[in-house]
Parts: C-alpha cells; sequence; structure tokens
C-alpha cells in the first residue's frame, strides 16, 4: 500500500498493510538533536505531507521560532524568549473594543494557485493536508487576550460574537478554497484542555464553537475530504460531540485523559491520530515505558485501523525515546 492508501485504510478501519506514522517536528529539536533528527526522518518516513501553500505572499514579520518579536499574518505580536518554540502574545491588538477595526484577515491566504497543488499531489504517494489551520478560539485570544476572552465569553460581548464571525467567516472560506484542491485531508485546531477540564464550560462551547466546527467538517467532508483536528489538554467531555460531528481524526493528549476510558469509549468510532506524552514520557520515560505506552496505545484504540502512529519530537524530548516508539509501531505492524 502508499502511504495514502495508509491512512485512508486507517480513517476507514480497513484493515492497512501497517499503521501509517507521522512526526511533528518543532525547531528545538533540530536545534538539538540535528543527527538525530535526520536520522529518525530517514529511518520512519511520514505518511503524511503537507501541501505548500502556493499563494501570494502573507505578510509577517520576523521568525516565529527565533528569540524576540515576530508579527504574525493577522498582525499579532508574538514575544518568544526560547529558540525552537513560538512565543506568546503580551499585548494584545485588540486591548479595548474601540480597536476592532484594526482586524485584518490575511487575504493573500486566498490566492491559493490550484494548479501548483494539484502538481504537488500528483508527485508524492503521500496523504496529503492542507498547510491551512483554522483555529477560532485561539486566533480570539491572539487577537483580544486570553484574560478578555474569558471575560467577553462569560459577559456574552456582542462585540466579541462580531470579532467571532470576522475570523470564522475567513476561515470558511480558507477552507472552502483548499477542498477545491486536490489535498487529501483538511486540519483545524484549539487547544481547549487544561491539564483536568476544559478551559470553558462545555456548555459554552456547545453553544459558541461546535457550530463553527460543524460547519468546517461539513465543508470538508461535501468535498470529498477527510477532517482532522488537533486539540491539547484535557477535553474528555466535548469528545463525544467531535464523534457526533463526524471529525475523522483527533490529535490529542490521550495520555493526559487517560488511553483506557477513551478506548472504551470511543474506540471504533474515530481515528487517534496519536500521541505519545511528551510531558513525561518523550522525555524521561525509559525503553520499556516507552514500548509499553505504544503497545496500550494500540491495544486501546486499533480496531482494524483507527489509529495513526504521531508524535512530537519538541523540547525536552529524548531522541532515542522517539525512535523506541516509533519502532514499537512497526513491530506490530510485523505482526
Amino acid at each position: 500500500m502508499t502511504s495514502k492508501e495508509l491512512v485512508a485504510r486507517s480513517l476507514e478501519f480497513d484493515r492497512p498493510a501497517r499503521l501509517p506514522r507521522q512526526m511533528w517536528l518543532l525547531p528545538w529539536a533540530t536545534l538539538h538533536h540535528e543527527k538525530e533528527v535526520h536520522r529518525i526522518q530517514a529511518q520512519f518516513p511520514d505518511d503524511l505531507a503537507g501541501s505548500p501553500y502556493f499563494c501570494k505572499p502573507v505578510k509577517s514579520i520576523g521568525d516565529p521560532y527565533a528569540i524576540g518579536t515576530y508579527v504574525d499574518e493577522w498582525g499579532c505580536t508574538f514575544i518568544n524568549r526560547q529558540a525552537g518554540i513560538i512565543g506568546e502574545v503580551k499585548d494584545p491588538l485588540i486591548a479595548s473594543w474601540a480597536d476592532l477595526d484594526k482586524v485584518e484577515p490575511p487575504i493573500n491566504a486566498l490566492t491559493v494557485d490550484t494548479a501548483q497543488v494539484t502538481d504537488f499531489c500528483s508527485h508524492t504517494d503521500k496523504f496529503v493536508m492542507a498547510p491551512c489551520c483554522a483555529r477560532p478560539f485561539e486566533r480570539l485570544q491572539f487577537l483580544r487576550g486570553t484574560e478578555n476572552v474569558m471575560m467577553d465569553l462569560a459577559l456574552d460581548s456582542s462585540e466579541l460574537l462580531t470579532l467571532l464571525d470576522t475570523i470564522h467567516q475567513f476561515y470558511l472560506k480558507e477552507i472552502e478554497l483548499w477542498s477545491r484542491t486536490e489535498v487529501d485531508g483538511i486540519m483545524f485546531m484549539d487547544d481547549w484542555g487544561a491539564q483536568q477540564a476544559l478551559l470553558i464550560s462545555p456548555a459554552m462551547w456547545r453553544k459558541r464553537f461546535k457550530p463553527l466546527y460543524k460547519q468546517y467538517i461539513d465543508l470538508i467532508h461535501a468535498a470529498g475530504k477527510k477532517a482532522f483536528m488537533h486539540s491539547d489538554g484535557f477535553i474528555l467531555d466535548i469528545i463525544p460531540d467531535l464523534v457526533e460531528l463526524g471529525l475523522d481524526a483527533l490529535n490529542s493528549q490521550v495520555f493526559c485523559m487517560g488511553l483506557n476510558e477513551l478506548g472504551n469509549r470511543f474506540k471504533g468510532q474515530i481515528t487517534f491520530w496519536g500521541e505519545i506524552d511528551r510531558q513525561h514520557l518523550l522525555p524521561n520515560g525509559s525503553h520499556k515505558q516507552i514500548q509499553e505506552a505504544v503497545e496500550q496505545f494500540i491495544d486501546c484504540f486499533y480496531h482494524d485501523g483507527g489509529v495513526i502512529g504521531q508524535l512530537e519530537f519538541g523540547p525536552g524530548a529524548n531522541p532515542e525515546n522517539v525512535v523506541t516508539a516509533f519502532e514499537t509501531w512497526n513491530a506490530f505492524n510485523s505482526l
């Protein structure tokens, strides 16, 4: 099977010949473990690939992974104090609602050259993901500041709803555009969890954000593509909603929520797109602990598919633990 077929079969619970795999690589890993990164990439190549943007240049200033200041395509200023990771917004663009007219969605992102995308897709046997990534909750925070957004949600601020709609309408256009290309999947994201609970109530999430995700997923599926989502933290309360919406693959911190409960409730209903615990195991786990973690992941989630062997090689991760994780996934593939 090609990489594309492996991923598609896993998403359809149709017995892929081996488990598809993917490594998310933060620049921190290359800065600290360059040789090991190249070795891992050569030994365990990804089965998913991201299409380049193929659009007019989108205005930004600086390097998001360098120490210092970076201004992104929406005009949000990030301050970074550690090379190889992304910084934080300290002074939001919309400090007060009088600043609302400062919001300018990056319209150049909507100038995709579909012919170039088609050419890229035709020259790879990998499952191709669109490079766009809708993130309405996080974009609110980047523009308005997290504390302000939480207060705005509690107060049901009309200005917040106006801002959220501006963000959402842009993302709908972007997803609709990429849905008309030859990519295989489209991802969106928002980090919804703290360590033990959602950042807002499930009721508020269902009222304000679930309808947005439904529109994203419906658009993606109408075009015959697969819908992928990433969300960090403890998000157990909203996974049933994501299953209900028809989400194909979810990337989340499954070890934070408990693999056994997730498997008992959702195995065979959604593809678990990784991951292996990057808070404790990847930095500090023993060889045996990594093996056992991967084996538990497969045991809890594999259902003639429904598993993508994904992990993030980022701050603190031990490269040998990354190798062990992929070796263990491959050992299952050979059975």
